[in-house]
């Protein structure tokens, strides 16, 4: 029976108060709002004229690799995304509440010393590289993202992103659930073919708890609320157009719960996620608990009476 907790985080809008490629526009001087219309279009007219299937989620990875070649994006790499990493504004609380979960099982007895305890997950269709050149690199098991290559450009040899070599959409965010539960990558010999019972995958779906902030999540919430899993909505502090949206997936049954994107203590956020591991907790407890009564039966062997008496 597993014993880990897994709270499953997706990044932009999440955890980060915007997107992660805003640092990157800022720094190359180029206007966020026409990348993303212009890269929108493109994608519609790709798909009109050329009669394709153009993935929305990750096309506008083509777009980065193709400003990176033409200069605009100069000097752009993997290197370079990791720095990115490190100027990225996070919600309040955001950081802390990664320590604050973890700390709430494994610091009290009662749960530590039946191993339970609490692990982190970042599933982002954003850059892998920016998340691992941020603050959340050590305090996740693992964390998704799209991944691409460098290669030399010009005459002096200079690095650009040049190739994808993996993409997480918002429906392959799935498959990540999948090798969550599974292991994949920490159970050796697992991948997310592996056949396996529910009772012997390293984490139970109903031991995972997803957070994002809004409807391209849905597949991802769907999933674990139909496992017994909990979800989780946020939105910014103030957005009325963002509540609304949240507040009608509430409505529909996408989400358990949601607030503001504030994880300091005392806020919402924070409670309703710490009652959330906390209860989790003591079901499994309970779990082990009526385990071990089953597992001895009808209890120990005693002396029979005499039947001569």
């Amino acid at each position: 029976m597993s014993t880990i907790i897994a709270v499953v985080w997706d990044f932009d809008k999440t955890l980060v108060d915007g997107y992660m490629e805003d640092p990157i526009f800022e720094d190359y001087g180029v206007d966020a709002n026409e990348f993303w219309e212009e890269t929108s279009l493109l994608a519609a007219k790709l798909s009109a004229e050329q009669n394709v299937m153009v993935n929305r989620d990750t096309y506008y990875l083509n777009r980065f690799i193709s400003y990176a070649k033409k200069g605009i994006f100069k000097g752009l790499d993997n290197k370079k995304l990791m720095e990115y990493g490190k100027v990225l504004n996070f919600y309040p609380g955001a950081v802390e509440i990664f320590s604050d979960l973890r700390n709430l099982i494994e610091n009290d007895p009662k749960y530590s010393e039946n191993d339970i305890h609490v692990e982190h997950y970042i599933v982002s269709t954003g850059f892998k590289k920016v998340i691992e050149g941020s603050q959340f690199a050590s305090l996740v098991r693992r964390c998704w993202g799209c991944e691409l290559i460098d290669e030399p450009l010009g005459a002096d040899g200079e690095n650009v992103i040049s190739e994808i070599t993996y993409t997480i959409d918002n429906t392959t965010k799935t498959r990540a659930l999948f090798e969550i539960n599974k292991g994949v990558g920490i159970v050796p010999n697992i991948d997310v073919n592996t056949k396996l019972p529910e009772q012997l995958r390293r984490i139970h779906f109903k031991n995972m708890i997803y957070v994002a902030d809004g409807p391209s999540d849905i597949p991802a919430f769907s999933l674990v609320n139909r496992n017994g899993g909990a979800t989780f909505a946020v939105y910014p502090a103030g957005d009325n157009r963002a509540f609304k949206q949240v507040e009608n997936m509430r409505k529909d049954g996408r989400v358990k719960m949601f607030a503001e994107a504030d994880y300091r203590k005392n806020t919402t956020a924070h409670m309703w996620l710490c009652n959330k591991v906390t209860e989790f907790a003591d079901r499994i407890l309970l779990e082990q608990k009526n385990r071990l009564i089953e597992s001895m039966g009808s209890g120990s062997p005693t002396h029979l009476p005499d039947s001569k008496a």
